[in-house]
């Protein structure tokens, strides 16, 4: 990746696997990153291991966030983009930062010029 960026990677809303609903592009950008922001470690590595059978699940870091993340906390999760490195972020269901407390990562990101990239998924707010 030229850029280090914070990417919102959408997740499946059921039990269709992903192959049949996000893009090639989605699952390529998702095997080559090493840091994630997740909402669940649990549901989050699930959902990489189907994203990429191969991927090696214990060399990815992982940084849990829920509705008691506080911001500092959240500003360090980005450290690695600001070294370099960029990171994804995983919702329980959907797109990140829709109805999840990954609009405050967005936020945080954009408060400190960071690039943020939606990638192009389901979302369970716009499919309820």
């Amino acid at each position: 990746m030229k850029d280090a960026a914070l990417y919102l990677i959408p997740t499946t809303l059921g039990d269709t696997p992903v192959n049949q609903v996000l893009p090639s592009y989605n699952l390529r950008i998702t095997s080559d990153l090493r840091h994630f922001i997740v909402e669940n470690v649990r549901t989050a590595r699930r959902f990489l291991k189907q994203c990429n059978p191969e991927i090696d699940i214990d060399s990815l870091a992982f940084y849990e966030l829920n509705e008691h993340t506080d911001r500092h906390r959240i500003s360090a999760y980005l450290k690695p983009i600001r070294q370099g490195e960029s990171v994804g972020i995983i919702s329980e269901a959907g797109c990140p930062a829709i109805a999840d407390p990954g609009a405050d990562v967005v936020a945080i990101a954009q408060s400190e010029r960071i690039k943020v990239v939606p990638l192009v998924g389901p979302s369970s707010l716009l499919m309820a």
